[in-house]
């Protein structure tokens, strides 16, 4: 009994680390991704 009460903590865990994971989406605001492209002259 106390194996199938483990199988079903574990799995109740893993279940609230994705509803975590869900809300939380990994939620962070966008910065702009801006580098300097060397072009060479003949392509200008």
């Amino acid at each position: 009994m106390t194996g199938k009460r483990m199988g079903w903590i574990a799995g109740a865990l893993v279940v609230l680390l994705l509803v975590y994971a869900w809300i939380d989406g990994g939620e962070e605001a966008l910065h702009p991704i801006s580098e300097p492209v060397v072009v060479p002259e003949h392509a200008q």
